[in-house]
């Protein structure tokens, strides 16, 4: 359960911080309101999941989940780059997630 919410907290932080680039400075009223609400579940989540978890653990799993997300989105909706080596980078730190799955407690 606590990695699930962990993983869910990740994910908002990539909608928060994917909403940062439709917010245009905060001057459009919605996207902003969406990214705000985002960062608020996203911290909240990560807080309930570090109840839980080692600090280290739960924040390093949280941006890394974000970070995925992030570029991957990125990728997808902005046509960023997916060159070989940012896919690698990508695949380096999933298995830095995994890694740090497997060797935590709950």
């Amino acid at each position: 359960m606590t990695w699930g919410i962990l993983v869910l907290a990740g994910l908002f932080e990539v909608g928060w911080a994917i909403g940062l680039k439709f917010t245009e400075g905060f001057t459009r009223l919605w996207p902003t309101v969406l990214t705000v609400l985002a960062m608020i579940a996203s911290f909240w989540l990560l807080e309930i999941a570090m109840r839980t978890l080692p600090v280290g653990t739960a924040y390093s799993v949280w941006v890394g989940v974000g970070a995925v997300g992030t570029v991957l989105l990125g990728i997808v909706l902005f046509g960023e780059p997916a060159n070989p080596a940012r896919l690698i980078s990508v695949a380096l730190i999933v298995a830095g997630i995994i890694g740090l799955k497997l060797s935590s407690p709950a």
